[in-house]
This record gives structure tokens, sequence and C-alpha cells, in this order.
């Protein structure tokens, strides 16, 4: 199945110095976004009281908010869980002598969760306590920084595997435009303030590998093209790699993409943060791959020489240092 002739000849190279501005400029905009804005840490992070509810009968989001607002239980987040009768209901305790929340120590689970079912049972008889939980703020740090270095780790192996696959060159074009997409998509969720959590952090991480099986694919295809051309104008065998892996990118992103768009309509709000991470990433991975990666390669002075075997009878093959 194609979409793009195999043999297909767009310049994608032509536009070099106009997608690696636009590339440019985003990764500046999220870095600012991410400077100013931040990002938007659910309770994973930043610790706080999550309760579940059930009701006998089935019960909106907004009017649970509105019957905590109107208890004097401000800025909570709620979500349907599992239907239209349980929610989720989460938010950060006050820090008063009621709720006995003290620096490093758990606040009274129990005078919350009262509290709370006292608001919903003011609007709603039927409402009933399921579950309470607390997350503290050492442990959400904890979770932030791990979750930053899983990333860096990722990124740092697939450097090293690509390197010894193929080329440094290779290497290098493929870690900045990781850095870039993982720093684009994080800029987007910083910008439409979508709560960050555990969720959303193991989609960061699988956008990471998106990303780079798009780009690998490239890469070996660049890789054949340059052993097999005779006299190889790295240009044009980088113009002519895109274009004859286009039609496979365009498939994968599209059909994952559809599968993103499934779970987040038909999966729930446990799985919505995912599913958008998810989407941005396979859109910004899939760009980079086609305007950001080959254009770095062809900066570094990516050429036949460095892909081919050094051997006896072919010595002035050998790789440049």
């Amino acid at each position: 199945m194609e979409i793009f002739s195999h043999n297909s000849n767009v310049h994608f190279l032509g536009l070099r110095k106009v997608s690696i501005g636009i590339a440019v400029l985003l990764m500046v905009a999220s870095i600012a976004l991410l400077a100013t804005r931040g990002l938007n840490y659910g309770l994973d992070f930043t610790g706080g009281v999550s309760i579940g509810v059930t009701y006998d009968k089935s019960v909106s989001v907004e009017d649970v908010r509105a019957a905590l607002e109107k208890g004097g239980i401000e800025n909570a987040v709620v979500q349907s869980v599992g239907g239209t009768r349980q929610v989720a209901i989460r938010f950060q305790p006050k820090d008063d002598k009621h709720y006995a929340v003290q620096e490093g120590k758990s606040p009274n689970l129990d005078v919350i969760a009262d509290d709370v079912g006292k608001a919903l049972k003011a609007a709603r008889p039927d409402a009933t306590i399921a579950g309470r939980d607390y997350v503290g703020p050492q442990v959400g740090e904890e979770l932030r920084s791990d979750g930053v270095t899983a990333a860096i780790f990722v990124i740092i192996g697939i450097g090293i595997y690509l390197w010894i696959r193929f080329e440094r060159r290779f290497a290098i074009a493929a870690l900045a435009t990781e850095v870039h997409d993982v720093l684009v998509t994080l800029g987007v969720i910083s910008l439409v303030q979508r709560e960050f959590d555990l969720t959303v952090l193991a989609s960061v991480l699988a956008v990471i590998g998106y990303s780079i099986n798009d780009k690998v694919v490239v890469f070996d295809r660049i890789r054949e093209l340059f052993r097999s051309s005779r006299k190889a104008d790295p240009e044009e065998v980088l113009n002519r790699s895109i274009n004859s892996t286009l039609s496979r990118t365009i498939i994968t992103s599209l059909f994952t993409g559809i599968a993103m768009a499934a779970l987040f309509f038909f999966g729930g709000p446990t799985v919505h943060g995912f599913a958008v991470t998810m989407l941005i990433g396979i859109l910004v991975g899939t760009l980079s791959s086609i305007f950001v990666a080959s254009p770095i390669l062809l900066w570094l002075g990516v050429s036949k020489k460095d892909l081919m075997p050094v051997t006896k009878e072919n010595p002035e093959l050998a790789r440049r240092p």
C-alpha cells in the first residue's frame, strides 16, 4: 500500500533552511513556555488527596464540582471513572489544624473524606465514599526526577545504539531530533496546561521510542542508497531516501494516530493524557523525520565513505575520523 509513489522526487532538502529555522524557533518557544508557565503537574508529582465516590444514579462532573465548592472544597479536579456513577476527586487539602496537615506528615484522610462526603450528600444523598488515598510531595519529587533521568537515559541509549549500527553522524542527528521532539511535545502540553501525571510521562517516553523508529527507517534507506550508488551525491541520496520511505512514514503515523484517537474517545478519562500526548508526539516526530533529521545529516557532512565497510581491497573507503 502506497500513498506516494516510491519513485517520487519531492525536494525536501531544498526546504532545509526553512524547516531547520522553524524547528529551532519551536524549541526556543517550548523552552520559554516551560520556563515561564511550567508543567501543570498532577497529584502524582505534587502530592495530594484522591477520593473515589460512587452514586446510585448517574451524576455529572459539573454537579459534583459545584457541590464541592458549595461545601468549601475549592480547586478540586473531578473526573468520571468507569461510567457515569463513579467519580474521582483530587485536591490539595488546606494547611490547617482541622485536617492536621503538617510538614512531612500525611493529613487526616478520615476527616477529609468525611468533609467531602458531607458536601456531596448535601446535594445528592446517594453519594458514597468508595476509597481514599494520599500522595506526599516528597514521593512526587522523586517521581519527577526519576522521570527526567529515564528520558535522558533513553535518549542517550538510542544515540549509542545508532552510533554502533550506523555512524556517529547519524547518532548526533538522532539525538538532536529526539531533543527537539520531546521539547516541542512538552511545550505544547505546557501551552495548553494539560495535567502532567504518570500516564503523560509514560507517553513522553513512548514518543521517544516512536520517533526514533521513524528515523531508523529513513537512516537505513540512506545507508542502502549510499552503498548502491556509484556516484552518490549526499543531498540527492538523502532526498531519495525521504521520498522512498514517505508512504511508510505517513501510513504508520496515520494508523497509530487513529489508534490513539480511539483510545482518547473510548478509553475513558484515565488515558486521555496518554492519548493526547501521543497524538502530539506522533505529529512532531513524523515532521522531524521528514524535515529535520536529514538536513542535520547533510549539515554534518555525511558521505558514502562514512557508510562503506573498510576492506583491504578498498582502503580508500575507510571512514573519516
